[in-house]
């Protein structure tokens, strides 16, 4: 057998009063001019947002980078034999410049 529901809705404050009214201690606003809530979050400022100039220039050095390796190991160009340690530190240098690729704003 089912359990009984629950009875939802009514009050949760007495009628006529606010959440948090008379607290002198909180501030009703923010250095924005936006009234004081625990449900908005004001935009984050766009000097804030931007990467410095070495993200996007370290994203596609370490995709070209792991795209040569690639095409060298292919080639047959590469020191030391043809070993698949190359192919791994190629996805590597790509894996590396994808998640650069994700902190740039």
């Amino acid at each position: 057998m089912a359990p009984p529901k629950r009875k939802s809705g009514g009050r949760t404050t007495p009628k006529g009063t606010r959440p948090n009214e008379g607290d002198s201690g909180t501030p009703t606003h923010n250095e924005h001019g936006v009234s004081a809530s625990t449900r908005y979050t004001p935009p984050v400022p766009k000097y804030v947002k931007q990467s410095p100039q070495w993200v996007p220039i370290l994203m596609f050095a370490l995709f070209i980078l792991g795209t040569l390796v690639i095409l060298l190991f292919y080639l047959g160009a590469v020191p030391g034999g043809r070993s698949n340690l190359y192919l791994v530190a190629g996805l590597g240098f790509i894996l590396g410049g994808l998640y650069t690729a994700t902190k740039y704003h």
